[in-house]
């Protein structure tokens, strides 16, 4: 059960929280618009510097599985002020890194210690906030992975581009070392009751063994790969094609974050509007038409409506998807949504991998042409997913009225 704290104490953690889920969603992105610069430095291709994109992905996703359980045990405060401080570490032996090699072993474990902050955070004000206040204390949380998402681009660019890639990282441990000693400070007082661990094999049978719950995983899996796996070869394409410094290229990236914001800040609207099945096949096409701009636009200024295109749909396909796997396994909800977010991240990760040869042999204009293709298909896919489950529900319950 929750226990509140007094207002102005959550409204300060929340604020660190939010500053945590900051450095958490701009280090995801950060590194993009350095793919450039990093293969220029070691010696490689674009697609072989990404190997620091796929370590990171997949360092972030598997320690989903862990940090649900850990928070629980020790404290979910507790664990995310040491994985924020432990985040610091690992961005400052990103900065100090000699060889390509060594880098993507720093990315793989700054990935994973700042894979607790943002879904610990969401958690611990699940615990520390009545249900009253929750879903206003969760947005002014988001907003810090949001602003997070947009700025990471632009950040990385600008530090790729102006003082050296290096300074990026030094930038983020800053961030990370003074959110965690500040949380550090902010625990007496603070610890909030958890619930007692319980065996995790008999939940994770719960997601995987009913046949909805794997369709919403392998779907998220998918989509992560079409989308944010893809997403990292933008900021060199457009760099490369059109000649645009790499920090123009981050702030073109960034505007998926406004289309992002174009959806979460009218969510009731758009859901009240289309409803959910509407809204993936939306967000799919919208996806398709995202990508297709890119591959045939001409100017890098085509890249700016891509990009906002992109977050918009993108936002509105996740978003159904996690609604969904909200609901996968209502008696094991934390570890769906664990599983939930693993998935994510390794699709994001093996977007990177699957897609480095790509851009090397073809270019990187058949990639973003395949997700054009694939994206519309996975929105109608789940739209359909979404009408079949309602009508085996509603026979479920008549059958049972019955």
């Amino acid at each position: 059960m929750p226990m509140p704290l007094p207002g102005p104490q959550v409204d300060r953690i929340v604020f660190l929280l939010a500053w945590a889920a900051f450095a958490s969603s701009a280090a995801l992105r950060l590194v993009d618009p350095m793919l450039p610069a990093l293969a220029a430095d070691f010696h490689t291709t674009v697609g072989g510097a990404a190997i620091v994109v796929t370590a990171t992905g997949l360092a972030y996703g598997l320690l989903q599985l862990l940090f649900g359980p850990l928070g629980d045990h020790y404290g979910k405060l507790r664990v995310i002020t040491i994985a924020c401080l432990a985040s610091t570490l690992g961005a400052v032996a990103c900065a100090v890194s000699p060889s390509l090699d060594l880098l993507a072993l720093a990315r793989a474990l700054n990935g994973a210690t700042t894979a607790a902050l943002i879904p610990l955070s969401l958690a611990w004000i699940g615990d520390a906030v009545s249900m009253e206040h929750r879903q206003a204390t969760l947005a002014r949380f988001m907003t810090g992975q949001i602003i997070g998402l947009v700025s990471g681009h632009a950040i990385g660019g600008f530090f790729a581009e102006h003082l050296g890639w290096r300074w990026g990282f030094v930038f983020l441990a800053g961030i990370y070392l003074v959110v965690g000693l500040l949380l550090l400070a902010a625990l007496r007082g603070a610890r909030v009751a958890t619930p007692a661990p319980a065996r995790l094999p008999g939940r994770y049978r719960l997601v995987l063994g009913q046949a909805h719950g794997r369709f919403v995983l392998a779907l998220i899996f998918v989509e992560a790969i079409a989308t944010f796996g893809i997403m990292t070869f933008i900021p060199a394409y457009l760099h490369q094609r059109f000649g645009v410094s790499l920090l123009h290229a981050g702030l073109v990236v960034a505007t998926v974050g406004l289309g992002g914001l174009g959806y979460t800040l009218f969510a009731a609207r758009w859901v009240r509007v289309l409803g959910p099945r509407r809204l993936a096949r939306s967000g799919g096409v919208l996806l398709g038409v995202a990508f297709a701009t890119l591959t045939f636009g001409d100017a890098w200024a085509w890249g700016v409506l891509a990009c906002v295109l992109l977050g918009l749909g993108f936002y509105q396909l996740h978003n159904t998807l996690q609604t969904l796997a909200s609901q996968m396994a209502p008696q094991a909800r934390g570890t769906a949504l664990s599983l939930f977010a693993f998935c994510f991240f390794l699709g994001q990760a093996a977007g990177a991998a699957l897609g480095a040869p790509v851009v090397d042999h073809f270019g990187a204009q058949w990639l973003f042409l395949a997700a054009a293709l694939m994206l519309p298909l996975t929105g109608f896919v789940l739209a359909s997913h979404i009408k079949a489950r309602h009508r085996a529900l509603k026979l479920a319950a008549r059958g049972g009225a019955g």
